[in-house]
Formats: C-alpha cells, structure tokens, sequence
C-alpha cells in the first residue's frame, strides 16, 4: 500500500514539473512514444521516479546539477539498485540532455523499449 504522503508528494510534483520533464512528456504522454504507456511522477516503494513504464519495467530520470554532488551520487546509486532489485531498468539523463538533444534522449529510451523487449 502506497503511503498518502508520497502520494500527495507525487501528485504536487506533477504539477511543479521542471522544463526537462515537461520537454520528455511531451512525447512520452498518451502512448506517442513505441505505444508505451508511461506514467509521471510514479512511487514505486519509498522512491517518486520522474517517468516509468510499468508494462516495460522502464524508469527514467531526469537529473540537475544537484545529481552531480557526491552524497547525491551515491544516494542515486542506491536508489537505482533498489528500483532495479524490483525489476526495472533505470536511464538517466541530464536536464540539458532533454533540453538540448531531445532526439538523442529519444532513441536511448527507444534501445531501452527494444532491449526490454528481447528479454
């Protein structure tokens, strides 16, 4: 059962999204990208992720500078190890990765859909 609390964290975040995540939803949203169903601002356990595809077992992440600090960096290693000891495959990127190279952004999510789907 999902806490009320990381709900209602979840749903102020997607109200609040950053520019990055408003770019990647664009063409992540209503089943435009490979007819995959994604969801934003998911909890998945004790985590808020930023983009997943349940059906695909696919999270991604959209990180800031923030993510660029040590203690940060590990907390990110453990929460990928901790989403992927529950099945998912983790892609991050950068916010100027979104922002600046949306194509790119997109085939690296499309190899991950593919991937998924060779399993």
């Amino acid at each position: 059962m999902k806490h009320p609390k990381i709900i209602t964290l979840a749903r102020n975040l997607r109200h609040r999204p950053t520019d990055a995540e408003k770019k990647l939803w664009l063409i992540l949203r209503s089943r435009q990208f490979e007819n995959s169903k994604f969801r934003r601002q998911e909890p998945i356990g004790q985590y808020i992720v930023d983009f997943v595809s349940l059906d695909k077992q696919l999270i991604i992440e959209i990180d800031g500078g923030q993510h660029n600090l040590p203690l940060e960096i590990e907390k990110d290693e453990i929460r990928t190890k901790c989403l992927e000891e529950k099945g998912f495959q983790v892609i991050r990127f950068w916010n100027n990765d979104v922002l600046q190279n949306l194509d790119g952004v997109a085939t690296r999510i499309f190899e991950a859909i593919n991937a998924s789907k060779q399993k």
